[in-house]
Formats: C-alpha cells, structure tokens, sequence
C-alpha cells in the first residue's frame, strides 16, 4: 500500500497508508485528541473525521473547541435543518446555505408563501427530532446525471451540482432518505449536535445579485454549550439595540427607499443635522490646519481614469461609462484623487507653495453587489472626507506627523479612543495587482516606516493590505461590538505624479517631481454616522444631536409665550431647540423626549415663569434639577464648546 506524507502544524512529518482518516491519525497522536477530533484540515481545506484521504499535504487536527471545529458543528446543523425543512415542506427548493463565524444560514424557495418567522419554533421541534433520532450522516457521490434526476424541478440545486460537480462526480450528504450537496465537513451524526437556535428569516438574492429571484433566508446558529449561546444571543441583542439602522429608523436618521435604487440612502433633516454638524467640524479643522477646500465634478472624462490606473486596477468596482454620443465616455469617479490632480495641475507649482493641502468632502459612487449594501456603512453613493497633500521629498516625514496631529485632535474631539495603527504593504507574492515599479514600493514602504518609527508609535505590519498605487498607514478602530474596521488612512504615492507628469520649479529653477499623500480623517460620511450611531447607541452627545433642547410648557396658554421666549433665545445663540406644543400628558412628553435621547428636556410651569428659571432633566437621568435660565444656558454653551467631554 502507497504512503502518504503530512506535515503537522509544529513541523514534524509523518507517513501514513493510504485511505486512513483524520480520526485515525489523531488516534495515533493521542487516544484524547482521538476522542476530540471533529475533522481534519489538509492544506487548509476541511475534511470529514472519517474520510479515507488519498492525498498529503499540510494537516491540523480538528477540535470541537476551536473555530473550525464550531464552523463543522454549523454546517451539521444546517444539514439538520435542510432535512426539516424537506420534511415540513414539500416542493420546497434549496438555494444555497453557508456556516460561518457567526452562525450558519440556508436559503429556501417556494412556489406559495414562503417559510415565515412564526414557523421558526416548528422547524426547531422538527430539528430535535432528527438529534433525538442520532442519524449517522454519510457520504455518497452521484454521477452528475443521477445527481440531477435527484433535484429534478429544482433550478437551484441543478446549477450549485453543475458547479460542484469533480470527474463526472458530486459529493451529497446521506442522512436516512434525505440528501444534500456536500459542502464543508460534518459530524459523524446528528445526535452531535446539542445547542442549537433558528434565529430568523430574511430575503436574500440568488448569489448575491439583484438580478436574480429573491430567496428566503434562515438564520441561525449552534454551539457546544448552552452558555455560549446564551453569550451569543445577548450579544446579538445588544447588536440590535445598536444596529444604526434600527437607530436610523427610530430616529429618522435616513432611509433607503428601493424604488430608486439600493445603496442611495436618504438623508432625514435629524441625520442631515448630525452629518451638517461634521461636515461643518472638519471643513474649519482642516482649514485651520492649512488645507485648501475645493469642489469638484462628480463626473470625469473616463480618459482620467485610464490615465489613474483606476481603469484598469478598480473596474469591477466603478460602475459603466456613460456614453455622450459623441465619442466622449463619462465616468461616475470612485476616487477623488485624479481631480484634486487637476487642481494642482492647473497652475505652474512652485515649492514655495509646498506642501500644498487639497481638501474636498467628495461625492463618489462606486458600484456594491445588492448583497453586500448596508445601511449607511455599504453605499452606493458617499461623500469622503478627503484629502491630498503635493509635498517635496525631504517635507514627507514632517507633513506625515501633521496630518496624524491632526488625525488625534479629531479623535479625541469625537472621544475616540480605542485605536492602533497599521502599516499596510503590497503582497510581495502577489505584485501584479499592484503598479509596477519595484523601486517605488520599496522607497515609500520604508519612508512610511520610518516615519512611524520616528514618531515612537505602535504599529503592526500588514502584507497585502496596501492600496494598488502605494503603501499606506490604517488607523484599525474598534466598533460597538468590538469589531474592527479602518476608520482613516495615509497613503504615499510616487505613481500618479509620475502618471500626470506633475512637477513643480525648485529652488534652482529646475522642474521636480512632487510626492502625493492621501489621507482620509474619518472616512465618509455615510460610514462615519453609522460608526457614531452605534458608538453612542443613538445617543448622541449635545454638539452632535439633531435636537438639543426640548421645551416643554406645563400649560401652553399660561407657559407658552415663556417657552417661546426661551426658544428664541436659545436659537439666536444656534442651539437647536424646539416647544412641544402637543396636548398630551406631561409624563407622556418627558418620555418621548427621552425616547427620543434629546439631551436637555426644560419643564416650565408657573415657578419657572416667576423665577426666570427652567426645570431641567437630562437625558438619562430620572430626577429634574431647576436652574436659573442664564445658568442653563452657560452650562449647555459650555458642553457645545467642549464636544460634550468632561473637561
């Protein structure tokens, strides 16, 4: 018998026959690791526990406890469920069904209603009696013929065969009558699975693309033990409350509306305000520190883009030209780079202008699969706090610790605090999806390097991460939940003033090539209201809320023309207020002012008309505290001020 070879994870290499399982070979290990093992990875591809291997090749050991062995628990609970659901509904078609670090889902399709959330308890019964049943799950290959008859009448499973199918053959999961296309590793048989739950059903395209018949979804998840789901469940709760969608709505933040197109959100006056107020913020903290604010067409000759290399580089991610009938093309940009170019090239630069600092809060459009929209942070349409600095070779080190100063004023203006940086690399592996020009990575990776080592900052290396023009400095931010995402980037570029052929005149009176710093304090706006949405739970602090102050008179006839007053006074001084002149209960008003996260509610009633005061409660807060009116107004002037930080 034939020997087949594996490394193991420390290095060492060991010989096994031919045909033996990842069971047996982690029996050899150990008798414990025996006992343990769900599956084997070879060459970073799961296999079953008990699959006859043919071939060698890198080997890991899988455990229950570790995360692939959780994805091996979900994809045997979503064949659990795909046999439920056959059983429950008959003529049901199957799309396609994944398990993955945050659970497993399966898409379904029926010729009548579809399965509804009020079905999900059912469905569970149904699962549980499959468990209950300990049914061993096997695999089986068809020929792809047979293997179509099998799904006859579903279109579905006939395309996801034709895409699985390997020598003429398909891999189906057996367990009883029931089978499914094979696709991950599973346990040895459904009695494995213990802690499961169906969380809930949504409509999802076919593969991902609007074009397509429109799915439902089943979510859920599964795990070893009953307190990690209940971690889990609480956690996703939490992600709920926080979801700035479900904020947005609550709110009325902004909407999408699919009658005109997914991904083109709209804009509510209350996020409007939110977005109006940033946008305001860095436009004069930009300008305070040197930056030029231009605007731009949204629109651009698609010659520009050839000439960027985003034609070639970024094109599944622009959307299609649009053709003038006169032979000119137009492009929706998905950068802003190639016109800030233009505004430098518009004059004969000298280095007495240098750095020179262009600024733009910048529409783009880039073209996202339906499937991969979401909210405010996956867009269509989206407006980029961007900027672009033409410096000459000896200023880049100074001009890169500039802009990270400024980068930490914002944070710190916005409270952001959790952050670290990462220093992001071309693919040394994989250069042809990068400009090339060997020389130019190198010279700007170490730049980059440099600076960051001269600034004594913590960092982390990252290949593959860097943009296709050069390397650049992320700034990783934790979201709400704890995941991570970039919220500001600093890029070195030596290709597109080598591309535009932009120069200036040096002090000798020689024409220079100039070096071109991309960055971005807070990424666009879409993405950064959702990230302060979550952040603060919709709270937001008082320099930021839609509605600062709300006012509301005990009785309008005898408190209301006070109120006004007031009101008129604290708008004078650009405070967003307003009276809630509506003739509910004032339990009910104070309620919905909280409900709504106003951070100052003001009652007035007679002692407030006689004292010249307000009687104030915080959002937050239960108790209501009576000030003098001229102290409120200091005391909220001062929180503004100070972007609502404990100073």
């Amino acid at each position: 018998m034939s020997q087949l070879s594996f490394e193991f994870p420390d290095n060492s290499v060991k010989q096994f026959d031919d045909g033996i399982t990842a069971e047996d070979i982690a029996k050899s290990i150990s008798i414990s690791l025996g006992k343990k093992a769900v599956a084997g990875k070879v060459d970073g591809k799961l296999v079953n526990n008990q699959e006859p291997l043919h071939k060698g090749g890198k080997i890991e050991i899988i455990t229950g406890d570790s995360q692939d062995g959780l994805s091996v628990l979900r994809e045997t609970a979503a064949q659990i469920l795909k046999m439920a659901i056959a059983n429950d509904f008959k003529n049901i078609q199957f799309g396609e069904s994944e398990a993955d670090e945050d659970g497993f889902f399966v898409d379904t399709d029926k010729p009548e209603t579809q399965i509804s959330v009020d079905q999900l308890s059912d469905l569970s019964k149904s699962m549980e009696k499959i468990i209950k049943q300990d049914l061993p799950i096997k695999v089986v290959e068809l020929s792809q013929a047979d293997a179509l008859k099998l799904v006859d009448g579903d279109a579905y499973q006939a395309e996801l065969i034709k895409e699985n199918t390997i020598d003429g053959k398909v891999k189906f999961y057996e367990i009883g009558d029931f089978k499914s296309i094979a696709e991950g590793a599973v346990l040895a048989s459904t009695g494995k699975v213990k802690i499961f739950k169906l969380l809930s059903v949504a409509g999802a395209y076919w593969q991902g693309k609007s074009s397509n018949p429109m799915l439902q979804r089943i979510y859920a998840t599964a795990f070893n033990k009953q307190k990690e789901l209940d971690a889990d469940l609480a956690k996703r709760k939490e992600a709920h409350e926080r979801d700035h969608r479900v904020i947005g709505n609550e709110l009325d933040l902004f909407f999408v509306d699919p009658k005109v197109g997914a991904g083109l959100p709209y804009w509510m006056p209350n996020g409007a305000t939110i977005r109006r107020t940033i946008e305001r913020y860095i436009v004069d903290k930009e300008v305070a520190h040197g930056y030029q604010h231009v605007y731009t067409p949204v629109l651009a000759n698609l010659d520009l883009y050839k000439q960027s290399g985003h034609w070639a580089h970024y094109r599944e991610d622009m959307f299609p030209p649009m053709d003038m009938g006169d032979g000119e093309m137009l492009e929706l940009r998905p950068m802003n780079c190639p016109s800030h170019i233009q505004i430098y090239n518009h004059h004969i630069r000298s280095y007495r202008e240098l750095p020179l600092r262009i600024a733009e809060l910048g529409m783009m459009h880039r073209y996202e699969k339906s499937g991969a929209l979401s909210g405010l942070q996956r867009v269509r349409e989206m407006t980029l706090n961007d900027g672009h600095t033409f410096v000459a070779l000896d200023q880049i080190q100074e001009e890169f610790q500039r802009i990270l100063k400024l980068m930490v004023e914002v944070y710190n203006d916005f409270d952001i605090k959790d952050y670290k940086f990462r220093l992001s690399y071309r693919d040394p592996e994989n250069t042809e999806k990068y400009f090339d020009d060997d020389e130019m990575w190198n010279k700007a990776q170490k730049m980059l390097k440099g600076a960051m080592d001269e600034l004594g900052l913590d960092y982390v290396e990252a290949e593959g991460e860097a943009a296709f023009y050069g390397p650049k400095l992320d700034v990783q931010t934790k979201t709400a939940l704890g995941n991570e995402e970039t919220l500001s980037t600093i890029q070195l570029d030596f290709m597109l003033p080598e591309r535009f052929d932009l120069h200036y005149v040096g002090e000798d009176g020689k024409q220079h090539r100039p070096v071109m710093i991309h960055r971005g304090l807070v990424s666009t706006m879409e993405r950064f209201v959702a990230y302060l949405t979550e952040i603060y739970k919709g709270a937001f602090p008082t320099w930021l809320a839609p509605h600062q102050v709300k006012i509301i008179p005990v009785s309008q006839d005898k408190h209301g023309d006070y109120a006004n007053k007031i009101n008129d006074q604290l708008r004078q001084l650009k405070i967003r207020s307003s009276v809630d002149t509506r003739a509910e209960k004032m339990g009910y008003l104070i309620r919905d002012a909280q409900t709504h996260k106003i951070p100052y509610t003001l009652v007035v009633g007679d002692e407030e008309v006689n004292g010249n005061s307000v009687s104030v409660r915080r959002y937050g807060e239960k108790n209501t505290e009576s000030e003098s009116l001229d102290g409120f107004v200091n005391e909220i002037q001062k929180d503004i001020a100070s972007y609502s930080r404990n100073e």
